[in-house]
């Protein structure tokens, strides 16, 4: 359930901490109060899109954050498996807006937000007057009906979905490979060309490497080779001024003075060892100089195979080891053209295996979905006779499509007839506004039973309906809280009198700002927002003592 709401600088308001409680939490207060911003600052938490526009005036980010405490093992279950840690059973989200860039985490952890509304779907259900629309849409019917028969159906919707996935890649194949047999001709014809250019290349992995250093030694060794010769001149022995030179003339010098004191042997021999040094460098540098000449032709056939190696890799890969699986893959590609017919004809049949398990397990679902439906149906006419329909006809009509799709071959529809006498039609053809919502509430109630997610929020679910009608809408829910939390916004006193937590959300101005505040009603209070909600402008004891005989037959009513 969702314990606390926690919002600060989104539109009007500044900041507001709510403890939401069990059962039903009723939210009331004046048109333009700020209900709709409260609503979606949830919906924004949630992940669903908001207007940088929202953020507080004056603010330079607006924050959200909604605790929940979560009791259900399989729910526990399916967070930790999208890498959600759930200690002592509590998910805390949050979303920080600013105006570049948006902040979701959940448990302090960054996420994004797709996968922040997927964590949002396990744990609450936002209901909207958008959300009755979907009903006019038949496609949403089949997906409730699979949600009232989820125990039943889903092994065989995910096995449906395997096989669908399988089959369409079969075809996939077919169409792609063997639909035209010319230009499979010139494919074969134009990959054979491509095996015969790289083979006879004769690649050698790591040999492009050598080349180009090879390559640049080539090209630059001229330029190397005066460098070499002015460092060859300078260290030598052969000019007088060279440090060789100088070395030897530096080391005679000192074996005379050694001849008058032997105390300079220590320095004598430092000075042999630089003049030993500097001889093996002169012996290197000048091996390196002579294997450093090249000829011409060498040099030609270094240059045509780099171009050679080049080119291959601008067309099958930026690397030898690239260009080698490429090799692997065409001879892998033109041993299945060269068995065209061979690998047609067991694709053949493994299409036509496949179709059969389709075809078996979209009958076994048609056949769970056909049963459910009546269950279904049956349970929808008696909760909108609850509501109020005092003639309901409530039936699901099924087509089969004419072809296989990932959810089977179903396609459904609800029908409904809310007058005697009339035969049931299309639901998008006869319902009116405030019969949507009911129906909508009716189908929530039904699927509560098997829906885990323990938090529900209807926004105005009132639309359209009011006297008796609104009193049995009121009934519903106080039945589908005794097994949820439900969060509703409302116009309605009788629904508002249903409250086991009735919160007024009011907007007040504070010297030149308008601020939006929310406050949890104590039994008397919510006594006199009942009564403004009965009386309008002007609150009479009559009024006052009508809503609390209202709120004392509220009391009865409740099972829990």
């Amino acid at each position: 359930m969702l314990l606390n709401l926690y919002i600060k600088n989104l539109a009007l308001i500044d900041e507001i901490e709510v403890e939401f409680g069990d059962h039903l939490n009723i939210l009331t207060g004046e048109t333009g109060a700020g209900k709709s911003i409260l609503l979606g600052s949830m919906n924004a938490a949630l992940g669903n899109k908001i207007s940088r526009d929202m953020i507080r005036p004056g603010a330079d980010f607006a924050y959200v954050e909604l605790l929940f405490h979560i009791e259900r093992s399989e729910i526990i279950k399916k967070l930790e498996k999208l890498d959600i840690s759930v200690d002592e059973g509590e998910v805390l989200i949050s979303r920080k807006i600013m105006n570049r860039r948006n902040i979701c985490k959940v448990n302090g952890r960054t996420v994004t937000v797709s996968k922040l509304k997927e964590i949002a779907s396990l744990l609450i259900d936002i209901h909207s007057q958008h959300e009755h629309q979907s009903l006019l849409h038949k496609q949403n019917h089949l997906k409730i009906l699979d949600a009232f028969s989820q125990n039943e159906s889903i092994a065989i919707r995910k096995k449906i979905k395997q096989t669908y996935d399988i089959y369409m890649d079969i075809k996939r194949q077919l169409e792609e490979d063997y639909s035209d047999l010319d230009q499979k001709k010139r494919e074969l014809d134009f990959i054979s060309f491509e095996i015969e250019e790289i083979q006879a290349a004769n690649l050698i992995i790591g040999e492009d490497e050598q080349l180009e250093h090879s390559y640049r030694k080539m090209v630059n060794s001229k330029n190397i080779m005066e460098s070499l010769h002015t460092v060859y001149q300078i260290t030598g022995y052969e000019e007088p001024m060279s440090a060789g030179s100088q070395v030897g003339n530096a080391l005679r010098d000192l074996l005379k003075a050694e001849s008058y004191d032997d105390e300079l042997s220590s320095i004598r021999e430092q000075l042999e060892t630089v003049d030993s040094i500097l001889n093996d460098f002169n012996h290197d540098l000048s091996g390196y100089m002579s294997e450093l000449e090249f000829d011409e032709q060498e040099f030609y056939q270094t240059e045509e195979r780099l171009n050679l190696i080049n080119h291959l890799k601008s067309k099958y890969g930026e690397t030898l080891e690239e260009i080698e699986n490429y090799l692997e893959n065409l001879k892998e590609k033109r041993d299945r053209m060269n068995h065209f017919e061979e690998n047609r004809a067991q694709l053949l049949v493994e299409l036509e295996n496949t179709e059969q398990i389709l075809k078996k397990d979209c009958a076994k679902l048609t056949s769970i979905r056909k049963k459910s439906a009546e269950h279904l149906c049956q349970k929808m006419i008696e909760a909108l006779k609850e509501l109020n329909f005092l003639n309901i006809q409530f039936t699901m009509e099924f087509k089969s499509l004419d072809h296989y799709t990932a959810n089977g071959v179903d396609e459904a529809i609800f029908m409904i007839s809310t007058n005697p006498g009339l035969p049931p039609r299309p639901l998008h053809e006869v319902a009116s506004g405030g019969e949507l919502s009911r129906i909508m509430l009716a189908i929530k109630s039904v699927l509560a039973d098997v829906d885990q997610v323990d938090t529900l929020i209807f926004d105005e679910i009132d639309s359209g309906i009011s006297g008796r009608t609104a009193q049995k809408v009121s009934e519903k829910m106080t039945v589908i809280s005794d097994s949820h939390q439900v969060i509703a916004i409302t116009h309605l006193p009788q629904i508002a009198a249903m409250a086991d937590n009735h919160y007024l959300i009011e907007k007040r101005v504070e010297g030149k700002i308008t601020k939006t505040v929310m406050n949890l009603l104590d039994e008397q209070s919510s006594i006199q927002e009942l009564a403004r909600m009965l009386g309008g402008v002007e609150v009479t004891d009559a009024v006052t003592s009508s809503a609390r005989e209202m709120k004392e037959l509220a009391k009865r009513t409740k099972k829990y």
